[in-house]
């Protein structure tokens, strides 16, 4: 949805939202984007210039910074705004069914293809295909997906005969591709294909003149939900908010909105109210620290642990390895797993083991 938000100090400021923002309440994604902070206003006005052409677009942020929210106002104020929006997240689905679910498949294709079925490519004609956390995808499908963005057409798993396609292509991560082209992880050609109109999102942190709007639209929506009449947020909840750095960003801050709602008192959010994340942000100065020294204090560290005489000592520190390494790269497997040098679905079954990840997911 889009619309002008205007909240109880009478400040207006242009508001998206997701159109099943109360569908997820246990998502990682952000639900509303406000434009108020300056950045937030240059980036809404370079949206509205690129928005009208046909170009591709990569889109740019951290985790929970309302990347699909980006995408969908590219499309909503883009010629094809008629025609259908299908967000795809390509971190979703195996190796060896992402191709089948992005180009489609035919009858008898695979053990299991029952009936023919049209890929996503196919789903969105006419309109836009978001395309999220494009570093995921496997170096096979980078090139098949290189081919469709060059021919304009498709060929299903299982046939010969290619579908024409109209299709604008919208795609995000929240890992620098650069670096993936550098280290041999991500395809050049498909990067400055995908990267015709680059979109970056600056954190919430970044664009602290985003935060209270968002907060009083979030205090708004939820004390709605939750049958609740006027509800303020005090001087010190302001305080609190502004000072947070949001790791999580917009999310986080959704989230601790309606945690704070849940337990005030006498319709007023309170500093007492808000439960932050205690979650320190990876600083980038810490990747210049010597490597020696680096070494050293890992080796300390191990000895501090054995001298704890700890049982299944090693399989703490596997796991401990691995559930860093994935929040290093931003909680993208496959860049975890080339930087352990281990395949992704051992990195995977360890998340999953440990309740990193959902199984489903």
């Amino acid at each position: 949805m889009n619309a002008r938000y205007r909240d109880h100090d009478g400040d207006d400021a242009p508001l998206i939202t997701l159109p099943n923002s109360q569908a997820l309440a246990t998502s990682i994604r952000a639900t509303a984007q406000v434009f108020d902070d300056p950045k937030s206003v240059a980036l809404l006005g370079r949206i509205r210039q690129v928005a009208p052409s046909e170009a591709n677009v990569l889109i740019i942020g951290e985790t929970g910074t309302g990347k699909e929210l980006i995408a969908r106002h590219v499309h909503a104020l883009s010629h094809r705004s008629n025609g259908p929006f299908v967000a795809v997240n390509c971190g979703a689905f195996s190796e060896s069914l992402v191709e089948s679910e992005l180009f489609g498949h035919e009858k008898g294709a695979f053990t299991g293809a029952f009936s023919a079925k049209a890929g996503w490519f196919e789903a969105a004609s006419g309109g836009t295909l978001f395309l999220d956390e494009i570093g995921d995808l496997p170096m096979s499908i980078q090139v098949k997906l290189l081919r469709v963005l060059q021919e304009r057409e498709v060929v299903r798993l299982g046939s010969r005969k290619a579908v024409p396609i109209d299709v604008r292509v919208i795609a995000a991560t929240n890992v620098r591709l650069e670096e993936a082209v550098a280290a041999g992880h991500f395809r050049e050609d498909l990067f400055y294909r995908l990267r015709v109109v680059n979109l970056e999102l600056a954190a919430l942190r970044e664009r602290p003149g985003d935060i209270l709007p968002l907060a009083r639209y979030f205090v708004d929506e939820y004390r709605r939900r939750l049958g609740y009449g006027k509800v303020s947020i005090a001087a010190d909840a302001e305080h609190k908010l502004l000072q947070h750095p949001w790791p999580g960003n917009i999310r986080e801050l959704e989230n601790a909105v309606h945690h704070g709602l849940l337990v005030c008192r006498n319709q007023v959010l309170r500093s007492d109210d808000l439960h932050l994340s205690s979650l320190q942000l990876r600083r980038p100065n810490a990747a210049h620290s010597a490597p020696l020294d680096a070494t050293a204090q890992l080796e300390q560290a191990l000895l501090a642990l054995f001298e704890e005489d700890r049982e299944a000592l090693f399989e703490q520190i596997e796991e401990m390895v691995m559930r860093t390494a994935y929040q290093h790269c931003h909680r993208n497997q496959v860049q975890a797993a080339k930087l352990l040098g281990i395949s992704r679905n051992i990195l995977r079954a360890r998340l999953i083991k440990n309740g990193e990840i959902d199984a489903l997911r």
